[in-house]
């Protein structure tokens, strides 16, 4: 009779079993004999709920589709004689690129007789790379393609963590904001509270006044 190396529906070692005997547990649990390793000796077979299995690997799937990483190569581009305001904004596009997970290539675009100083060129890529260090990493040093200088510096971050990290902080924010609230809302009741006691106080005032005038008269 064949056997089998039977594994419990939580993971549990139950041991090597006839293939009746296992079949038979299975029809008992309601559950299903499923066979997971076949090229073992015996084969390993375990107890599911194979609908349920389906179910959640299907999930698992879907999941992982949903966070899988699709790296965008973005490209800023330099003149080796660039002024500060705009060095600063590529610098700032870059630093988005990067923020949200992209790989960024920075390209220095050589004009005339400025290809005889690359040297020129690797400093500004290096103060590049510094400026954008607390999001990116150096991937590939600068060199030299045709008349260009570039360099490819690459996230610190992939796109699902700086996904989950943007979700988290927009989640944080509405909730300091319903935190205000709810500490506003005490201020306004106690001021509430007070008027109201004023308002009693007036009117035992105005009573005992009225009192007051009947018992002259």
């Amino acid at each position: 009779m064949p056997e089998v190396r039977l594994v419990g529906p939580n993971g549990e070692q139950v041991g090597i079993v006839r293939i009746e005997d296992a079949l038979r547990l299975a029809h008992e649990s309601d559950l299903d004999l499923v066979e997971v390793a076949p090229n073992a000796k015996p084969p390993v077979c375990k107890l599911m709920d194979f609908g349920k299995y389906k179910y959640e690997a299907a999930v698992k799937a879907r999941e992982a589709r949903k966070n899988q990483t699709n790296t965008v190569l973005k490209e800023v581009r330099f003149r080796l004689k660039i002024d500060t305001h705009d060095y600063e904004t590529k610098v700032g596009h870059a630093l988005r690129f990067l923020g949200a997970g992209d790989k960024v290539k920075a390209m220095i675009q050589f004009r005339g007789r400025e290809q005889q100083r690359p040297e020129m060129g690797i400093r500004l890529l290096e103060k590049f790379a510094a400026d954008v260090a607390e999001v990116g990493i150096i991937e590939s040093s600068p060199r030299i393609d045709g008349r260009n200088m570039v360099m490819v510096v690459g996230p610190l971050k992939n796109k699902a963590e700086a996904r989950r990290e943007q979700q988290q902080q927009k989640s944080g924010g509405r909730n300091a904001a319903k935190r205000k609230i709810r500490t506003d809302a005490p201020a306004e009741t106690e001021g509430q509270n007070v008027a109201a006691a004023m308002d009693d106080e007036a009117r035992a005032k105005l009573e005992q006044a009225r009192q007051a005038a009947e018992g002259d008269a």
